[in-house]
């Protein structure tokens, strides 16, 4: 067997070294440029479909029927039994947390003092385990628990833009009264 011996690179860095007065002197050549760069960007059918209610104040999901499920966020196919999905089926704006942090640092990297809540919201209508990752609010953080009942608190329709965040936060509901309702 043959062994070699392997040379660590040099620290040398090679080029060309630049100082003020080369700038100066007009020694070294400088090209400033901007482009100007587009771009789109496709949601897909299901996405976008679920953003455009999303805007509207309403959830949508898609069914596969094979599977026996509803799935938020809509999918086209079922990645059970991979195949296409078959109809598109409104869910409430209500919910059940599944799972929820305390976050005492925000998402900018700042310290805080009353924590935010993320959950997971398993929606009411679509099959056990499919939910989305939103804000809980309204509630001692003491108080949020796995299994407490929610309702999406949606922006005001002027305010939407397509987006998750068209939904303000969820908050408590009781038993009583699972209705959605709008932020102010």
């Amino acid at each position: 067997m043959t062994h070699r011996t392997i040379k660590p690179a040099p620290n040398i860095v090679q080029g060309t070294p630049l100082d003020a007065k080369a700038l100066k002197r007009g020694k070294i050549f400088l090209n400033s440029y901007a482009p100007a760069l587009r771009y789109t960007w496709d949601t897909g059918e299901a996405m976008g479909r679920y953003l455009a209610e999303l805007k509207n104040g309403r959830l949508i999901a898609r069914s596969c029927r094979k599977c026996e499920r509803v799935m938020i966020p809509p999918r086209m196919f079922c990645e059970r039994c991979f195949r296409p999905t078959d109809d598109w089926v409104y869910v409430k704006a209500t919910g059940t947390v599944n799972t929820f942090s305390l976050c005492y640092v925000s998402w900018d990297v700042r310290r805080l003092k009353q924590p935010e809540i993320p959950a997971v919201i398993e929606i009411d209508g679509a099959s056990p385990g499919m939910g989305i990752l939103h804000l809980v609010r309204k509630v001692a953080p003491k108080d949020v628990r796995i299994g407490m009942r929610v309702a999406a608190v949606w922006k005001p329709p002027a305010q939407r833009t397509g987006s998750i965040t068209d939904i303000a936060y969820w908050m408590p509901i009781n038993r009583r009264s699972q209705r959605t309702v709008s932020a102010k």
